[in-house]
């Protein structure tokens, strides 16, 4: 078989890519292994002599650091969960059902994608005051299960149903939330997904919004608590490099699980949208 240079050059900058992407996680993951103040040695080790897990057992033991992961777990899995219900609902709505003003409705939440989230946050918070959902695991959830972006996605996928199915399934005398979960989520499924990753990873990683609504020590998230933890412990880049790796550990997981699904999404939605 005649090699081709141009494959060649393709592949090989794609495998690069792939390298200079992966690097720095791995380093971190090796640095979180070394002992304190071996990665400020110059040139810096690129593997630790000595692996020793110490700098997770005092984030867990010391520094509560499970408390934290459970706080952004809570966050998290709960804007996530909320935000697959009502953004599914919507967008199928948007999509298939006849309703007065759905059109100038859709156009309205489209225009509101232009406002910066920055701008939102101050009025945001004088809800969440006046309705007592400060330093609350609500307060932290409620910004993001109902994302127009989100709506947008779900409503964009749902346009590719065909009316003959809902059609037959209203013949068949099933009611409208009965077509909804038993034709229409099924359906669904890949958009979802999708969705429920950008939502999960957007929400764990988040550090404004908690910084801001949860005021309490002990109902930080994961983010919040380790930038706390660095003005704390500046010069301990190991330390830092074990709970980043605890931070991001989670959410690699489930972006690997459900990367199938989640690509399956992406092109779809792009084909159909």
């Amino acid at each position: 078989m005649k090699a081709n240079p141009q494959r060649w050059f393709v592949n090989g900058l794609l495998w690069l890519g792939a390298g200079v992407t992966v690097f720095p996680l791995l380093w971190m993951l090796s640095v979180s292994l070394m002992p304190t103040g071996a990665s400020s040695n110059f040139p810096p080790p690129m593997l630790p002599s000595h692996p020793s897990f110490s700098h997770y057992r005092e984030l867990f033991a010391a520094q509560h650091l499970g408390r934290y992961a459970l706080n952004s777990l809570i966050v998290a899995g709960s804007a996530t969960a909320l935000a697959l219900l009502l953004c599914s609902m919507a967008g199928y709505a948007f999509a298939k059902l006849r309703f007065r003003g759905r059109d100038a409705t859709f156009r309205l939440l489209l225009a509101c994608l232009l406002i910066p989230a920055q701008v939102t946050m101050i009025p945001l918070f004088g809800m969440l005051k006046f309705m007592g959902l400060i330093n609350s695991y609500a307060g932290a959830i409620l910004p993001s299960v109902a994302s127009i972006f989100g709506i947008f996605i779900v409503r964009q996928y749902a346009l590719s149903i065909p009316d003959e199915l809902l059609d037959a399934a209203r013949i068949d005398g099933a009611s409208k939330w009965r077509i909804f979960r038993s034709v229409v989520a099924p359906l669904l499924t890949p958009i979802l997904v999708t969705l429920g990753v950008f939502v999960f990873l957007g929400t764990w990683n988040d550090f404004m919004w908690p910084l801001i609504v949860l005021t309490a020590r002990d109902m930080q998230t994961l983010p919040v608590a380790l930038a706390g933890l660095s003005l704390e412990r500046v010069q301990d880049n190991e330390l830092m490099m074990a709970g980043a790796t605890i931070t991001i550990l989670p959410v690699l997981v489930l972006f690997l699980a459900l990367q199938r699904f989640y690509l399956r999404g992406i092109m779809l939605g792009s084909i159909k949208g």
